[in-house]
């Protein structure tokens, strides 16, 4: 074998993992909606991904977040449960990934990585938000 192929091979292995890591960060809300949460929650968020069905509980209908907030968006709880790292009682039973591990692995597991799981999980929060059915009104309703 050529010098060139041992050179190549030699820096293959001493790569640092943070030329592997994804970045995510770099995802708009909408992008990582679509890789990572409308397989279950749907291409809408309206809780009917083709995984849905084989989730032991009902996938909530994430457009309607705000309408069951009492219309106010519920973006801290939303953190929480996106993240996942801590326990939200409010989720019940955990059926979704712990997001705020995947991606900070994903993104090279150190301090930068967690910063950027920030960024992830604001841009995804964002992206529900925008897409929220309109408040309701009680005069056509």
């Amino acid at each position: 074998m050529s010098r060139g192929f041992y050179l190549l091979f030699i820096m293959m292995i001493f790569q640092s993992p943070q030329i592997h890591a994804q970045a995510f960060e770099e995802y708009s809300g909408e992008e990582t909606f679509h890789r990572f949460c409308a397989s279950c929650h749907g291409p809408e968020g309206h809780g009917d991904g083709p995984v849905a069905s084989g989730i032991p509980i009902m996938v909530p209908d994430l457009t309607l977040l705000k309408r069951r907030m009492g219309d106010e968006f519920p973006e801290a709880v939303l953190r929480r449960i996106i993240d996942g790292r801590n326990a939200v009682v409010y989720h019940g039973t955990r059926y979704m990934p712990v997001w705020g591990y995947e991606f900070w692995v994903e993104e090279g597991a150190d301090p930068e990585a967690e910063e950027n799981v920030e960024i992830i999980i604001s841009n995804l929060i964002e992206y529900l938000e925008s897409i929220q059915a309109p408040a309701r009104d009680p005069v056509t309703e």
